[in-house]
């Protein structure tokens, strides 16, 4: 995950000042000396680390916080604000002001331009409601044409290409002829990167934007560089005017470093960042929420429109009514858990979560495996099965196990998480949404004693 080491380190260094009854020089500057080093591991560049730590310090000074009621809490305000004045202070949106906008891809090879390339695609037809054309000007790298190709089939956006045997800049001419005749409000174009920066590259480049006259021009750079990032962006700034950075491979860094020192070195925004291989694995930055990350504060608002985005409003109340019903079965929990991964590695969502006590680090790949294993024995059952799984016997057990090549252990582990599931489903469903607490049981009538009872007894002494 993201700035995960830097992360750890930070919220060690915070804690121990919240701890202390009172600050004082000594114990400030050990903080300090702390949080340097744990920037300066993370490949945050060391002026950018210097600054930092110098106005943090003002800062804190500034404000009196030795002697203050609650002075870590202080601090760790102060440290959260310098930290999102680093990363960018707001949000940068795309600007669609013009009709057509067009956007520019640019990075080094490596940086996964082409498939970001096909992300940005993908959010701004679905999100921003826009009508995008792909356009493959990377006319060096064998197989980027096809690729991108490949990627507008799979997110129903069309690609203009003319192959290889042409010019890139000829491209780019014909292709925005073709987004006025066809009405693309969105035109987005990959073009061509090299291993490191040069200058046929920066000419050609140069080229296409005197022909696109591109709103955007957003630079493509992989988070796993480190500090490399700033000296890239800085040199593609120089030359392009770059508007804005894409941080790829967010979920794989540890360090995150460069991220934080591309803003401040080159006054540009960072707009989006990759957290995932996946095509919808792409994120607007924001510097609050990310900073909130960092010092682990959680992320609700991420974590709240993940959900909107991924669960289905019809399934959810469907499940929702059969846990009142008593009738939420295998299949609805299969469902539930195929919505859950759908937003993303668990380890990330964990993280979004303010107050999540550190846990053991969760491997993703493990959860993956999990519910593969989950269904293929949900899918070994049958209907009946799937629906009542109170009558699973042992023997229904065996016939599974030989069904879905597990043993009868795997079974039972199922049943008793399905059974945990329900449990705290009930719980949950008994919740009134209004006030937060459970809702009352209705009253029971006071119990009352048969009157012909003892008629019926004297009748019997009778006889």
């Amino acid at each position: 995950m993201a700035f995960e080491s830097l992360s750890e380190r930070l919220q060690d260094s915070l804690k121990k000042i919240r701890g202390q009854a009172q600050l004082t020089d000594e114990n400030m500057e050990q903080m300090f000396r702390e949080i340097r080093l744990a920037l300066l591991e993370a490949d945050v560049n060391y002026n950018v680390v210097k600054e930092f730590i110098d106005h943090t310090r003002e800062k804190a000074k500034g404000q009196n916080v030795v002697g203050s009621l609650k002075p870590g809490q202080v601090v760790v305000k102060i440290v959260h604000d310098e930290l999102v004045e680093l990363l960018g202070t707001e949000a940068a949106q795309v600007d669609f002001s013009k009709d057509p906008t067009i956007i520019m891809m640019v990075g080094l090879q490596g940086s996964g331009k082409t498939t970001t390339t096909g992300k940005i695609a993908k959010r701004i037809k679905e999100k921003d409601n826009k009508k995008p054309l792909l356009v493959a000007a990377d006319i060096y790298r064998p197989a980027a044409v096809e690729q991108l190709k490949t990627l507008g089939q799979q997110i129903d956006v069309p690609v203009f290409e003319k192959g290889t045997n042409i010019k890139a800049e000829e491209i780019v001419t014909e292709a925005l002829e073709y987004a006025h005749n066809h009405h693309h409000d969105v035109i987005i174009v990959d073009t061509a990167g090299r291993l490191q920066i040069d200058a046929p590259l920066m000419q050609e480049l140069s080229n296409i934007k005197d022909i696109a006259h591109p709103q955007e021009i957003l630079l493509v750079a992989d988070a796993l560089s480190g500090q490399e990032i700033a000296n890239v962006a800085q040199s593609f700034n120089d030359q392009l005017g770059i508007t804005g950075a894409v941080l790829t491979k967010l979920d794989g860094d540890s360090r995150g470093g460069g991220a934080i020192s591309i803003r401040y070195l080159t006054g540009v925004p960072i707009k989006y960042i990759g957290t995932g291989e996946k095509l919808d694995a792409i994120d607007l930055f924001y510097p609050d929420r990310m900073a909130d990350r960092i010092l682990g504060m959680g992320d609700v608002v991420s974590l709240v429109e993940k959900v909107q985005d991924v669960y289905d409003e019809k399934e959810s109340m469907k499940a929702f009514n059969k846990m009142k019903r008593g009738t939420f079965g295998l299949d609805d929990m299969l469902v539930q858990m195929h919505q859950l991964q759908k937003m993303g590695p668990l380890s990330g969502i964990l993280k979004m979560i303010p107050g999540m006590p550190k846990m053991p680090k969760i491997n993703d790949e493990d959860s993956t495996e999990r519910l593969k294993e989950t269904e293929s024995i949900i899918y070994s059952m049958t209907k009946e099965e799937r629906a009542h799984p109170e009558i699973i016997s042992l023997k229904r057990k065996e016939r599974i196990a030989k069904g879905c090549g597990k043993d009868v252990a795997a079974i039972n582990r199922l049943l008793k998480q399905f059974e945990q599931s329900k449990k705290m489903m009930k719980q949950l469903s008994s919740i009134d949404p209004s006030t937060g607490m459970p809702t009352q049981r209705p009253q029971q009538k006071p119990f009352q004693v048969n009157p012909n009872r003892k008629k019926l007894r004297h009748k019997k002494k009778k006889r």
